[in-house]
């Protein structure tokens, strides 16, 4: 891995990747993204690991993509790269993916961290679709995924001026979780994947699911594949002593199966 740093057990089931392209900002070129979906890609199968973040450093998750590579192109040329189908295949991760955001996350920065399942960001975190101002428009889910998350007003006011959003801003607007000082960002983040990575892994799995399917689909099918996951949770060994545990009040110890 040449543009990321990834460290399986960063904490106990968790793992950590991070953007390591620091001198351009993290800009997402094609094999930086490559990167990522493979690592993503052998972490989702990897037993050990229950929760993933992905980072950046204090001064930039992903300032964009890297427009170098896309100047000049033509629409041919993206059609026959289509770089797009890489995210395509991180959005499939099945295991919760939580982003640590600090100072830039603009473009396919923003976007990427949207694609994750929660983002914490420090106090200094700037998250922003300024495509508009190099003549083109959001392309790996800007205008789609910022739209559920902060409603139609705000993101066209963003997607046609290419305002940015403060992480306090971000906040109000149910677009991340939670705002902390920059030197505990990550600190944050952490416990928030520990929180995650104590549960079933079998049910955070189909949780995910069954949340993100809520922006796919009308209520009807979103609450009839939620009582199908639902269901599904007790062939696992983890409802057994999730349920186990509750009735003789002791921790339960989920082995995600």
């Amino acid at each position: 891995m040449e543009f990321i740093l990834v460290t399986p057990q960063a904490q106990p089931h968790i793992a950590l990747i991070q953007l390591n392209r620091p001198k351009e900002l993290n800009a997402l070129n094609l094999q930086l993204m490559g990167e990522l979906r493979d690592a993503l890609k052998e972490l989702d199968e990897n037993e050990e690991i229950r929760a993933i973040i992905i980072t950046g450093n204090a001064r930039a998750f992903a300032a964009g993509a890297d427009i170098k590579q896309m100047a000049g192109k033509t629409a041919i040329d993206m059609l026959n790269i289509d770089q797009f189908s890489t995210w395509d295949q991180i959005r499939k991760t099945k295991k919760p993916i939580i982003a640590a955001v600090s100072g830039f996350a603009l473009g396919g920065g923003c976007e990427l961290a949207m694609t994750c399942d929660m983002i914490v960001a420090s106090e200094t975190a700037m998250f922003g679709q300024p495509e508009i101002k190099i003549g083109v428009m959001p392309g790996a889910g800007g205008t789609q995924r910022l739209t559920k998350a902060i409603g139609k007003a705000k993101a066209m006011e963003m997607v046609l001026t290419g305002k940015f959003m403060t992480a306090d801003e971000a906040e109000k607007h149910g677009l991340i979780n939670r705002v902390v000082p920059v030197e505990l960002y990550l600190e944050e983040a952490f416990k928030l994947a520990a929180d995650v990575a104590q549960m079933s892994p079998v049910a955070a799995k189909l949780a995910k699911e069954a949340v993100n399917r809520s922006f796919e689909t009308n209520l009807d099918e979103g609450l009839y594949f939620e009582r199908k996951n639902f269901y599904l949770c007790f062939a696992s060994e983890d409802q057994t002593e999730g349920m186990n545990a509750f009735v003789e009040k002791r921790k339960p110890e989920f082995k995600g199966r």
